[in-house]
C-alpha cells in the first residue's frame, strides 16, 4: 500500500478516539469513520501502540487501555508493523539531523516507515509529522 491508499494512524489520534474529554474527540472520530472509505489500509506501528496504550492506561484506566489493545487486534484494516533495526537507524539519524526539533524516538521512526512505504499522510494531532515533510490529516479546526 502507498500513497493515499495507506494512512499512518499516531497515537494522538488513536488517544483522541478513545478519550470523549479530549479536544479533538469528535473530529478524530469523524476522521476515522471516513478514513476506512478513504483508505485501502490504516497503518500503525507497535511503537504508537505502545505509546497510546500507555497514554490511555493512565488517563482513562485499565479497562479502555485493554478495549483499545483488543480494537486494533479485531481490526482488519488495521495493520500494525513492527518495528526494525533498519527503521530504527533511520529514526536515530532523523533524530540527529533535526536537532531543533524534539521529535519522540516513536515519531521518528514513524517518519522512517513513511518514508520506505511512501505513505505521505498521518492520522495525528501532532504537528511534527508536518515539520518532517508529511501531511496531516483531519485539518486541526
Amino acid at each position: 500500500m502507498t500513497g493515499a491508499k495507506a494512512l499512518l494512524v499516531d497515537s494522538g489520534a488513536w488517544y483522541a478516539i478513545a478519550d470523549r474529554s479530549d479536544r479533538y474527540h469528535r473530529q478524530a472520530i469523524e476522521f476515522y469513520r471516513q478514513s476506512f472509505k478513504d483508505y485501502q489500509q490504516l497503518i500503525t506501528t507497535n511503537l504508537i501502540i505502545a505509546e497510546t496504550y500507555t497514554l490511555i492506561r493512565k488517563g482513562l484506566g485499565h479497562a479502555p487501555g485493554v478495549s483499545f489493545l483488543n480494537n486494533l487486534s479485531a481490526s482488519p484494516r488495521v495493520m500494525k508493523v513492527f518495528s526494525d533495526q533498519e527503521m530504527e537507524e533511520d529514526a536515530q539519524e532523523i533524530i540527529r539531523r533535526y536537532k531543533d526539533q524534539d521529535f519522540s524516538y516513536t515519531d521518528a521512526v514513524s517518519f522512517s516507515l513513511m518514508r520506505h512505504k511512501n505513505i505521505t499522510q498521518a492520522f495525528a494531532f501532532d504537528q511534527h509529522f508536518k515539520t518532517a515533510g508529511f501531511e496531516v490529516l483531519p485539518a486541526i479546526k
